[in-house]
């Protein structure tokens, strides 16, 4: 999965942040202080959903746009993507670890005992 660019991180973060499908009309009102031409917003979702980041349905003669995964989905792709980067996932990791807060390492213990329960 590659990275966003600015404009589409900023479409996406619009979309991510509905509750349901929208079309590129309501797209181009929320993000609005962007100032962007109608055609550009369409040309970004376009892109967007060739990338595999959005799913993309017909209603009437207008597509809705939804995420095809969740912004918490992308990020920990991201993090993937990173580790992959290294040369000793071990030392990335531990890394990792020994920078996160507190209350996120309870969360990443919980997460792993879970995975283990299973």
């Amino acid at each position: 999965m590659k990275g966003l660019g600015e404009l589409e991180r900023g479409i996406m973060d619009v979309i991510w942040a509905q509750s349901s499908a929208v079309t590129a009309r309501e797209v181009g009102r929320l993000i609005a202080e962007r100032d962007l031409a109608p055609t550009t917003v369409m040309t970004v979702l376009d892109r967007l959903t060739r990338k595999g980041f959005l799913k993309r349905t017909r209603d009437g003669r207008a597509w809705r746009y939804e995420p095809a995964e969740s912004r918490d989905g992308y990020v920990a792709e991201l993090m993937l993507e990173a580790l992959d980067l290294t040369g000793d996932r071990s030392a990335a990791l531990t890394r990792f670890a020994q920078a996160v807060s507190g209350p996120e390492a309870e969360i990443l213990r919980r997460a792993l005992t879970e995975l283990e329960d299973e």
